[in-house]
């Protein structure tokens, strides 16, 4: 009996310890990040403190004064994230519901020719795309995000097409099979898991709009693309230096906090 008790103490005491944390945990974390998580933000703090530093040190002549002083340098910035992101919403919007209807037993038999037209827009130059919607609705901002929105809606599109079909039809029949409605299995089941495969599609149709959002500049609209043509045409290689590493800059720091995003939404148990 002595020992019977002796042994339940022991099993209570054990019990009432405080469980510790084992040694080494934030390392096995850390290691479990995929690298690009925390080796692209180290790429754009190198280039962002190197931009700065050449920004404080170099001596700019009264013409690059004018777009490179802070006030002017920091509303075209603004106005290319504003552009962007304009652009950005109202594709996430269309493309992503008609990606879900298009994958709808109903409507299949409408999904080429859906790709095929958003193709158009992704083949056509980009540049080509903007002097057309100029000679339709003018020039400004708005004529270059009807531009950007053609040109963008594919990748997203595309990628919600392919992140709904992936999904295991046994796990879509499972989820109808202990009674969730259609709507209710779709934004319970398939969504969740398509999630990865669509927000790859957000990421790189903000990429893609960082980038062609310069080429706006042609059409009468603000951005860093201003910058760069600038530079271009009256040969000052500061201006077009400037608006090729803040271009650059931008889309890297989108793209990871795209990356941010899709690993929060991302269930878990879901690579």
């Amino acid at each position: 009996m002595t020992a019977v008790a002796d042994e339940s103490a022991r099993v209570t005491a054990a019990a009432e310890e405080p469980v510790r944390p084992p040694r080494g945990g934030f390392r096995r974390r850390f290691a479990k990040l995929p690298i690009d998580v925390w080796f692209e933000p180290l790429v754009i703090i190198v280039i962002g403190v190197g931009f700065l530093i050449w920004y404080q040190r170099t001596t700019f002549t009264e013409t690059e004064s004018a777009s490179m002083s802070w006030p002017a340098l920091r509303a075209t910035i603004i106005d290319h994230i504003e552009l962007t992101l304009t652009a950005t919403v109202i594709v996430v919007c269309i493309a992503i519901p008609l990606g879900i209807a298009l994958t709808r037993p109903s409507l299949k038999w409408l999904n080429p020719i859906a790709v095929n037209i958003a193709n158009i827009g992704q083949a056509a130059p980009a540049i080509g795309l903007l002097v057309l919607f100029t000679f339709w609705l003018g020039t400004g901002f708005n004529t270059a995000v009807v531009g950007l929105v053609v040109y963008a809606v594919l990748p997203i599109l595309q990628n919600t097409i392919v992140g709904l079909r992936q999904v295991d039809q046994r796990t879509v029949e499972a989820s109808r099979g202990i009674g969730l409605s259609a709507i209710r299995t779709l934004f319970q089941v398939e969504l969740p898991l398509a999630v990865p495969v669509i927000l790859n599609g957000v990421r790189t149709a903000l990429v893609i709009l960082v980038g062609t959002a310069t080429l706006s500049t042609f059409i009468g609209a603000t951005s860093l693309g201003t910058l760069i043509t600038t530079g271009i045409t009256l040969f000052l290689p500061k201006l077009l230096v400037a608006g090729a590493v803040l271009v650059a800059l931008l889309a890297m720091t989108i793209d990871w906090l795209g990356r941010l995003v899709e690993l929060a939404a991302t269930p878990r148990g879901i690579s």
